[in-house]
């Protein structure tokens, strides 16, 4: 398993700057995953560039010794503001011909979310459990209506335009594929669609990222590398569900960390690597920063260095 970097987490710098500062600071990392739309931020994609170009970008990064895991398209192209949806849809569609003229074989995304039923609405309803009658029947119409007609007409894209490309959605609350039910549901009607376990959001939903790789095995096809922390006190108070994230990191429940910063130290990232390596089909896990306590630098740095070292030969 090679180790990755999302490469939002260091917008601020240009592509070329970012491989300058990894070849003097984090050795351990020569794979990317480039944001390519829907959410992620296009700085450093070739998606809106001529094909010429994008092998020009190509081949530049292959010359200093890099190669692309992932193109990151993580969005909504469910959801009910038509001119958001189109985006992101198309933001996909794009993504899916870049990989396939690339050779790139991982794809990151979110499955979307729908509105609550066909009435005209504004935002998107996640319907995790129908805890009163008012959610009853909104995620099986949101399955049925949405969520698996768009996901079988993706899948059979990909089998036509790149069969060797896998799409992997990440199990992300908010979104209608958020854990393992969600997704098997999921692939067993769209089967080139795969996972991105990213840890740190079955950590605060309170599940186990071991138990999932043992249940879902080779159809995880990719990671991420995120941890959280939490503060026990307004835990105590306030639960996992509270609404004030993404608040003051000091007086919230949770928030994400960096490798190394968070709540699990290297003994579980060991485990979680040898588990990732042994049962599933991930080739990478890319470090994901999204820890607003410590600069991307210093979280890439510790991450990378931790990571490896539980990939190590004991």
């Amino acid at each position: 398993m090679r180790l990755a970097l999302v490469t939002e987490g260091m917008i601020h710098r240009s592509l070329d700057d970012l491989m300058g500062w990894l070849d003097e600071n984090v050795a351990e990392i020569r794979d990317l995953e480039i944001g390519t739309g829907g959410y992620s931020p296009l700085g450093h994609s070739p998606l809106d560039l001529s094909a010429q170009e994008r092998q020009a970008w190509h081949a530049r990064l292959a010359g200093r010794g890099y190669r692309v895991a992932a193109f990151n398209v993580s969005g909504n192209p469910l959801h009910p503001n038509d001119a958001i949806a189109r985006r992101h849809d198309a933001d996909l569609r794009r993504t899916i011909e870049l990989a396939g003229e690339l050779g790139v074989e991982r794809i990151v995304a979110m499955s979307g979310c729908p509105a609550a039923g066909p009435e005209p609405s504004s935002a998107p309803h996640f319907a995790a459990n129908a805890w009163l009658p008012d959610y009853a029947g909104v995620a099986a119409w949101q399955w049925e209506n949405r969520v698996r007609p768009y996901w079988e007409e993706i899948n059979e894209l990909v089998t036509r335009v790149s069969p060797g490309l896998t799409i992997c959605l990440e199990l992300h609350p908010g979104a209608h594929v958020y854990n393992v039910e969600t997704f098997l549901r999921l692939h067993a009607v769209a089967p080139a669609i795969a996972v991105n376990l990213d840890p740190s959001h079955l950590f605060w939903q309170q599940m186990d990222p071991l138990a999932v790789v043992g249940r879902l095995g080779p159809l995880v096809g990719y990671a991420h590398a995120k941890d959280v922390r939490y503060n026990e006190g307004e835990l105590a108070l306030h639960g996992l569900l509270d609404s004030r994230w993404p608040g003051d990191p000091a007086n919230i429940p949770w928030d994400f960390a960096a490798v190394g910063h968070g709540a699990h130290e290297l003994a579980w990232w060991q485990a979680f690597r040898a588990a990732l390596e042994r049962d599933t089909s991930a080739p990478f896990m890319s470090v994901e920063h999204e820890d607003r306590l410590v600069a991307p630098e210093a979280g890439i740095a510790t991450s990378a260095v931790l990571l490896a070292r539980a990939g190590a030969a004991p």
